[in-house]
């Protein structure tokens, strides 16, 4: 269950930016930082967790101008806190896709979700080697930080940078691959397109349903045609 602090800032003035008022951040790119600001009922895991790894992923929100919206992990699953940051306590950004082609520790590279990540990176005629993407989740943070975080359970997450249109003929046939490779590893893979409306599941696209649910900061909205607002800004 994830657990959310109070925006340090007031609520009208969080429209003019959806995620930082800095365009170099993105949804899902990780963060390592100098200090983690502290708010009532934050959690009693959250000091141990930044005290072991200072990292937190960017999160959707609406945001402030010199604030950023991020997402804490803790060591079980259930461990999730949403919480904020300012510009200035920030030390460098990983994106996922700086991560695609990461190695995990000596000796961890057996994991399922390690070992799916290695049959994508080993396989050039996939799909994925002719878009962005990139591991997140707790492969894309133990890639990033080199603290363990990967289990014999762990899912693997792919983020898809997809700012032009991508025929729901692709998506079928990515997510046909990514299908395969979770049964010979018994894990799942999960990918999420990241569109100009937001982030949207593969499987949801390549499903060729109507409306698909798109990520946004100000909340989940269904629309018909993630790559719409972007073609008519570019006509």
């Amino acid at each position: 269950m994830t657990v959310r602090a109070p925006p340090p800032f007031a609520k009208g003035s969080a429209m003019s930016c959806a995620v930082a008022c800095d365009a170099r951040l993105r949804p899902h790119d990780l963060l390592r930082l100098r200090h983690l600001p502290a708010f009532d009922g934050e959690p009693a895991w959250v000091r141990d967790a930044f005290e072991r790894a200072p990292y937190a992923v960017v999160r959707r929100a609406l945001a402030a101008e010199g604030f950023v919206a991020i997402g804490m992990r803790g060591a079980q699953r259930s461990q999730r806190y949403g919480t904020w940051v300012t510009s200035t306590d920030i030390l460098e950004a990983v994106s996922p896709e700086a991560l695609a082609r990461g190695e995990p520790l000596a000796g961890r590279g057996t994991l399922p979700a390690f070992a799916a990540l290695a049959a994508l990176q080993r396989d050039a005629t996939n799909p994925l080697h002719g878009l962005v993407w990139g591991p997140t989740g707790s492969a894309g943070f133990e890639l990033a930080t080199q603290l363990t975080a990967v289990t014999e359970s762990s899912d693997l997450d792919l983020l898809i940078r997809t700012p032009d249109r991508f025929s729901r003929e692709s998506a079928a046939g990515l997510l046909n691959l990514l299908q395969t490779l979770a049964r010979q590893t018994g894990i799942r893979v999960d990918a999420q397109l990241e569109t100009p409306a937001g982030g949207v599941a593969l499987a949801e696209w390549a499903a060729g349903k109507a409306r698909v649910m798109a990520r946004q900061a100000s909340g989940p909205q269904l629309i018909a045609d993630p790559w719409a607002a972007a073609h008519v800004a570019d006509t």
